[in-house]
């Protein structure tokens, strides 16, 4: 198989993928285990991709996956962020914007933790 399930089915895995890359947009470094860090890595580099190229057409890809999330006064939603801050930040990079940092297993069922985040970040 070219993924891993994750013990979901697909519009559960698609949810999943959604609200983590996502938070990942906006927080710019999520916690998770090292099984959903491996298979959101592909999916995130592809969307800030699509953000460098900045048009209406990639605009609105990016816009059927990212989810629209309700924000605070003066933060902006992760879709205003990846092309205004992230695409311009990654401009002269050609790939490799995500970095997966290891942390040991997890208290109770010792899955495997990694922080996946974006490289050069504040």
């Amino acid at each position: 198989m070219a993924y891993s399930k994750l013990s979901r089915d697909a519009s559960s895995r698609k949810a999943l993928f959604r609200d983590l890359v996502t938070d990942l947009f906006l927080y710019e470094r999520i916690q998770t285990t090292e099984a959903k860090a491996k298979e959101l890595r592909p999916i995130a580099e592809k969307l800030i991709t699509l953000a460098k190229r900045g048009d209406l057409h990639a605009r609105r890809q990016v816009a059927a996956f990212v989810r629209r999330e309700s924000v605070a006064a003066g933060e902006q939603d992760a879709i205003q962020k990846l092309f205004s801050e992230l695409a311009t930040r990654y401009s002269e990079r050609p790939g490799g914007y995500t970095r997966i940092m290891k942390l040991g297993p997890r208290r109770g069922d010792a899955a495997p933790m990694v922080y996946l985040e974006l490289v050069d970040r504040a």
